[in-house]
């Protein structure tokens, strides 16, 4: 195998089971759209997104936020969030997406916010260590809207946690549809 296809991160064309086809699919029959925040997959999620043709009819934008200040001026994130518990952390995933969905007018957000090493972790925050968020617009007047965020930990070198964490953003994203 070369490093090319080690370091590939779509399935390839013609898998039609690939989780950003089956999400593509439910989204578009969903009449759903899609806005993206990541920080350490650096817009992964949003490349599997538009791997997709026709993915323009669910793909509103991705938003890379690897700094605190982007999180903080481009997403939105607070800075109470930021301080008390770090860019790596669930709140902080959780306000990405929120503020991923809510700036672009879309129904879903979704987020990705890690350490994908090799250096960088902690004993309290190891590498490989992943949030990921999932927010939902839900009709105004349903009270149906809701954010949340998983945490994972992820094996491998820094392009696998990567691709990892953005396979896994899709996978819960599909999970919340």
């Amino acid at each position: 195998m070369t490093d090319d296809e080690t370091r590939t991160p779509a399935t390839g064309p013609s898998d039609e089971t690939a989780v950003e086809r089956v999400l593509g699919r439910r989204l578009r029959d969903r009449d759903d759209t899609v806005a993206v925040a990541e920080s350490l997959t650096g817009g992964l999620v949003g490349s599997l997104l538009t791997d997709v043709p026709g993915s323009s009819d669910y793909f509103d934008r991705g938003v890379v936020a690897y700094s605190n200040d982007a999180k903080l001026e481009t997403l939105g994130v607070s800075r109470e969030s930021l301080d008390a518990h770090g860019a790596v952390s669930a709140p902080v995933a959780r306000e990405m997406a929120q503020g991923a969905r809510d700036r672009s007018g879309t129904t879903w957000g979704v987020s990705t916010t890690g350490i994908a090493g090799p250096t960088g972790g902690t004993e309290e925050k190891p590498v490989g260590l992943v949030f990921v968020g999932v927010a939902h617009a839900a009709p105004w007047g349903s009270d149906d809207s809701f954010a949340a965020a998983e945490r994972y930990v992820f094996d491998g070198n820094r392009w696998t946690v990567k691709v990892e964490s953005a396979r896994r953003a899709l996978s819960d994203l599909l999970d919340s549809l």
